[in-house]
């Protein structure tokens, strides 16, 4: 049988429910919620429902709100215009000179390695590939069989935020490619 209250060291029914609910991306079902706080579901109920009004008359800005079968938090609409600020100027957060070219190394040569990036960049990649991973807008795309170095390529997420369909309506990248494009690549080498 649950205890009444917390054990020495684990949180209130309370803080068990708020982390839990804090960390969802759909709501829960009080069943849920009672299975892994291990008490009965109308303490659960009970307690959701004196969060979701104390939430409300604190005039937080967040509400706790019974949708869908579950239960989640979510923004209380008198802070739309906030949150939607703060969402809109986040995604304009602008790539480096050193992420673009990155990131147009991957596009154009995919899958490739990041000492393929590095060579051709002429400088080491290594940090701005993570922070693209990091961004979705590459991905890991396996091994290279010879070398066993991780190959990358670019993401369903990077085609969505160029607004194209697949890789094939790239731009052709020849004409802003310098002439002697064989003598250049021999020096590479």
């Amino acid at each position: 049988m649950a205890s009444e209250g917390p054990q020495e060291g684990e949180p209130s029914l309370r803080a068990g429910l708020e982390a839990i609910l804090l960390v969802v991306d759909e709501p829960v079902p009080e069943v849920t919620l009672a299975q892994i706080l291990e008490r009965p579901r109308h303490e659960i109920a009970a307690t959701l429902r004196e969060l979701a009004a104390e939430y409300t008359a604190q005039g937080r800005g967040f509400d706790l709100r019974e949708i869908a079968g579950g239960w989640r938090f979510y923004t209380r609409d008198t802070c739309a215009p906030l949150v939607e600020r703060f969402v809109r100027d986040g995604q304009q957060a602008r790539l480096t000179q050193a992420a673009l070219e990155t990131l147009a190394v991957v596009a154009y040569r995919q899958p490739v390695s990041r000492a393929r990036v590095s060579a051709i960049r002429g400088v080491n990649s290594d940090g701005v590939i993570r922070t693209l991973t990091l961004r979705g807008l590459i991905e890991e795309a396996g091994h290279d069989p010879e070398h066993q170095a991780v190959l990358y390529r670019t993401t369903g997420y990077f085609l969505e935020r160029l607004g194209l369909n697949d890789l094939d309506e790239l731009p052709d990248l020849a004409p802003y490619l310098p002439d002697d494009l064989e003598g250049i690549e021999e020096l590479q080498q």
